[in-house]
């Protein structure tokens, strides 16, 4: 897994990597299938989506759909069937080129994942005002530059003199897992040094109906997100609104120490202080999760304080003109069901010619809302229990893991000796992990360590670890 934070000089770096890269033809004229994987390997080709000249990454986990032409978005992320993203229906087929955009004095919210620079705000030029601009609706340059496992696309956007930035992204997909990993790199393009942030905003569908086209009566009722609160946070409650109520009914600190948020459809923007480098994304109807992995520079100053922020989209509280509360257009059309899972980097100085890049990574998986912690291997719920049992010792536990292979248990004795392994269970991340085995363990076992071997016989890490209870008495 790769997690790094790098500033650098580009222009030998991209010269050369844009010369290798493999230019894709114009998709085909015919619809084809999004959602079809291969039965095995990794690969790239045109196709269409929802009327869009797109790119479907794919194996033979999930699918990926990437519209170059929306400011080089990622429309949607399929996995086991699911359809993780919001992809707005008002505009299907549709494309509004910055110079409309700005004609109308509009932000043309197509859905999807996609890179936006921070500070927002339209104080100075300093701040980036939201708007479809070249960085977010610009045409951007998609290239193959590597197939097989694992296979990447590479795009590459236009260049803003507003903000002095120029964005690049490179998508790659595992061949035999369904982890994702992202390079987002912003470039300065300016003759002197600017000084901003580059954001991951990830639109996640809380329709319920994986099309965004529901009723303000039935949007999805058991829609999660959850990320670490920092112990030492610089905020009151570990959290703080950037807009609208600041006791949003979504908000919650479990005791386990985890922001919790339970998406309402009432408008909100909290941000999280974390240091833990990960959130994750749990729809609790379906018990289809997405965790999101990146790192933290605990030395280095973020915008408005925060990692983390997570939008939720709807109605919001205003006054009306007779200076009476009111709620601003109650309707999906204007406020459609997604929530936003964003990430920053650090705020960065760069000089003409320097870029940073941000590195994350993506693991779809399975998962309640009772998510309790991530960590290498995998997502947890029940954290893992053990006692000894006249037949063996009695695991336990709930899990999401982002590999397929098995579980494996390493046994210790008091002094720390490893004592051997036991193979537990075949897993896969297209099903949710309830263990409940019973297995046999060396007689001076006292404690063991759940790892996760993938298929290729790779040790993914730890799932968990803990002393064996002893076995209770007979009545």
């Amino acid at each position: 897994m790769r997690r790094r934070w790098v500033v650098f000089s580009l222009a030998i770096t991209l010269a050369l990597e844009f010369m290798s890269a493999r230019p894709r033809a114009p998709a085909a004229a015919q619809e084809k299938e999004p959602h079809a994987a291969p039965k095995s390997g990794c690969f790239a080709e045109p196709t269409q989506y929802h009327g869009w000249d797109a790119e479907r990454l794919a194996n033979p986990w999930v699918t990926l759909i990437i519209v170059p032409q929306l400011g080089g978005r990622l429309m949607q992320v399929t996995f086991g069937g699911h359809d993780y993203l919001f992809v707005n229906p008002q505009y299907y087929g549709k494309y509004f080129p910055p110079s409309e955009a700005a004609r109308q004095h509009r932000w043309f919210n197509y859905g999807g994942d996609k890179n936006w620079p921070l500070p927002e705000g339209n104080q100075d030029e300093k701040h980036w005002p939201v708007g479809s601009d070249v960085l977010d609706d610009g045409v951007y340059k998609l290239s193959v530059v590597a197939s097989g496992d694992p296979c990447t696309v590479r795009l590459e956007g236009p260049t803003d003199d507003r903000t002095g930035l120029q964005y690049r992204r490179e998508i790659s997909l595992e061949a035999e897992s369904p982890h994702i990993s992202f390079v987002a790199v912003m470039k300065n393009i300016a003759a002197h040094p600017i000084r901003w942030s580059i954001q991951s905003v990830t639109q996640y569908d809380t329709s319920g109906h994986n099309d965004g086209a529901a009723t303000t009566t039935s949007y999805n009722q058991d829609f999660w997100a959850f990320t670490p609160i920092n112990p030492a946070s610089v905020f009151n409650r570990q959290y703080d609104a950037h807009a609208g109520p600041i006791d949003h009914p979504s908000y919650s600190v479990r005791s386990n120490k985890l922001f919790a948020l339970h998406w309402t459809y009432l408008e909100g923007e909290v941000g999280i202080d974390s240091r833990a480098g990960w959130l994750a994304v749990v729809d609790g109807a379906s018990h289809y999760a997405m965790v999101e992995r990146f790192h933290v520079d605990t030395e280095s100053e973020y915008p408005d304080r925060a990692s983390e922020v997570f939008y939720i989209s709807g109605p919001s509280v205003r006054l009306s003109d007779r200076r009476m509360p009111e709620l601003a257009a109650n309707d999906s059309e204007h406020h459609p069901y997604y929530m936003e899972a964003e990430l920053n980097s650090p705020l960065v100085t760069l000089a003409p010619g320097e870029g940073y890049a941000l590195d994350t990574d993506w693991f779809p998986t399975r998962m309640t809302p009772e998510l309790t912690d991530v960590n290498d291997a995998g997502a947890v719920g029940r954290p893992l229990s053990a006692s000894r049992t006249a037949a063996g010792v009695r695991l336990a536990g709930v899990f999401g893991v982002f590999w397929p292979g098995t579980l494996v248990a390493r046994w210790y004795d008091r002094a720390g000796t490893a004592l051997g392994t036991t193979d537990v269970a075949k897993v896969t991340p297209r099903e949710e992990v309830s263990l409940a085995a019973t297995v046999a363990a060396p007689a001076a076992s006292v404690r063991l360590a759940l790892h996760l071997t993938d298929s290729q016989g790779k040790d993914r890490g730890a799932l968990g670890e803990t002393t064996i209870e002893a076995s209770a008495p007979a009545e």
